[in-house]
C-alpha cells in the first residue's frame, strides 16, 4: 500500500475543535480521519464498525445517572 501525504484548509476554530473531538476519542486527528475517510468510502467492515461503536460506547459516560429517562423526555426541545 502506497502512502500519499494530503494538505487541506480549514479555520483555526474547526481545527482545534476536530483536535479536541478526536482527543475525547483517544485518537489522534489524523487516525480519526483516516477511519472516517475508510467508514465513507465502505472500507471499514461491519466488524470493525461495531468494534469502533462499542469501544466508544464503554469510554463515553452517560449523562442519566443511572435514572431511566422516557422517550418523550429524551426528545423534549427538540423541533
Amino acid at each position: 500500500m502506497c502512502s500519499l501525504n494530503l494538505t487541506i484548509s480549514i479555520d483555526d476554530d474547526l481545527l482545534r475543535k476536530a483536535r479536541e473531538h478526536a482527543r475525547r476519542r483517544g485518537l489522534s486527528l489524523q487516525e480519526m480521519l483516516r477511519s472516517y475517510l475508510k467508514s465513507l468510502v465502505g472500507e471499514a467492515s461491519p466488524e470493525a464498525v461495531a468494534a469502533e461503536l462499542l469501544d466508544l460506547m464503554r469510554r463515553t459516560p452517560g449523562k442519566s445517572e443511572g435514572r431511566k429517562i422516557r422517550r418523550g423526555e429524551a426528545y423534549e426541545g427538540r423541533a
